[in-house]
């Protein structure tokens, strides 16, 4: 009895995953469109984002470059809940916060040593296919930048 209310548990937590995942217009892997991008020269970029179930959390791993051109990997793991978590493999930035506004809506800050070094907003197009990222940062000396990326779905 015991082992069937334990397997009866496990199953339900592994649907309640599924659903999460299924329903959140985030999850899945996007890549850069380009052309549609406005990307600042001296600007880093993600070519690829993938956002996955890790648990009750979500993973989210980047692929692209940074702002010299050289590759750069990044992976987060937390919650959608604006709470600050660790981001490894980004020089400028040492934790990432995700705040959901709505189904379609994610802000975003990433900051180091506790201070702001961008902050951005996802918007997912209400068909699901595509993804709009519009972040401004601050470089070293005080230079703000904007960039506008669109990706697609996978």
């Amino acid at each position: 009895m015991k082992t069937r209310n334990i397997l009866l548990t496990l199953a339900l937590c592994l649907i309640g995953i599924a659903v999460f995942a299924a329903e959140n217009p985030n999850m899945g892997t996007w890549k850069l469109n380009e052309a549609k991008s406005k990307i600042p020269a001296g600007f880093g970029k993600n070519t690829t984002v993938v956002y996955a179930a890790a648990g009750d959390s979500v993973k989210v791993t980047t692929d692209g470059t940074d702002k010299d051109g050289k590759p750069m990997h990044t992976e987060w793991t937390g919650k959608f809940d604006g709470k600050d978590y660790p981001l490894t493999g980004d020089p400028s930035a040492d934790s990432r916060s995700y705040k959901q506004v709505n189904e379609r809506t994610l802000e975003l800050e990433n900051k180091k040593g506790g201070k702001v070094t961008s902050s951005g907003r996802i918007e997912v197009a209400k068909d699901g296919k595509s993804r709009t990222l519009d972040v401004t940062a601050m470089d070293s000396s005080g230079k703000t930048f904007h960039s506008k990326a669109v990706y697609d779905k996978q």
